[in-house]
């Protein structure tokens, strides 16, 4: 059964940092670009960034020096550390997994509709 599960969500003060997860089972995450989205109230899903097969990395100009994707394929899990979160970061977050062997700035191109498989999704509140 394949299944792609987030976890690490939560509330935070602004300032505050948090780090999602992403494990994957039923596949082999290795040859799988990752892209990172994220959900807030009354709005449209937006790429957050992603990670290509062999670690290249894509930032939204929204999240860049905040944010870093991490992938331990020994581990089949895929990682979003946050720092310094704002208020607008507040948001559902998820991630996808997409097959192919192109590097970051490709799949960041990619439409959401296009990825293999979804994690069910992580709520992030920054609020003080």
């Amino acid at each position: 059964q394949v299944q792609f599960v987030e976890s690490g969500g939560g509330s935070v003060q602004p300032g505050g940092s948090l780090r999602l997860s992403c494990a994957a089972s039923g596949f082999i995450l290795d040859y799988y670009g990752i892209g990172w989205f994220r959900q807030a109230p009354g709005k449209e899903r937006v790429g957050v960034g992603c990670i290509s097969s062999d670690g290249s990395t894509y930032y939204a100009d929204s999240v860049k020096g905040r944010v870093t994707i991490t992938r331990d394929n020994a581990a089949n899990t895929a990682y979003l550390q946050m720092t310094s979160l704002k208020v607008e970061d507040t948001a559902v977050y998820y991630c996808a997994a997409v097959s192919t062997q192109r590097g970051a700035l490709h799949i960041a191109t990619l439409p959401s509709g296009v990825f293999d498989y979804w994690g069910q999704g992580t709520q992030v509140t920054v609020s003080s």
